[in-house]
């Protein structure tokens, strides 16, 4: 299994507060980006306003410690620092005028 090397992703995300479709979308977003360059990405359902990202044991954004939820260019962002720093993601990467 090739896939088996590649990172793997996990979202942990509250039940209680719906957070569900973020997840999903989190999820989305991530896959978009990097494709067959992970592993996968799991969705774990949890409960007392959980909503974290990891790949493969780092933490790369936790609701409570970085005040709230990320946006998908920062996550990319983290995820890419951690998995292929000299990755570009194009218009990601490009600050406004």
């Amino acid at each position: 299994m090739e896939h088996a090397s590649k990172p793997l992703v996990t979202i942990t995300y509250c039940t209680g507060c719906n957070w569900l479709l973020r997840a999903g979308w989190m999820a989305q977003e991530l896959l978009s980006t990097f494709g067959e360059d992970l592993g996968g990405v799991t969705i774990v359902p949890s409960h007392g306003g959980a909503f974290e990202v990891s790949v493969d044991g780092t933490l790369l954004w936790e609701r409570k410690r970085d005040g709230g939820f990320p946006d998908a260019k920062e996550l990319k962002k983290r995820l890419r620092d951690v998995i292929e720093p000299d990755r570009d993601l194009g218009h990601i990467d490009r600050s406004g005028a």
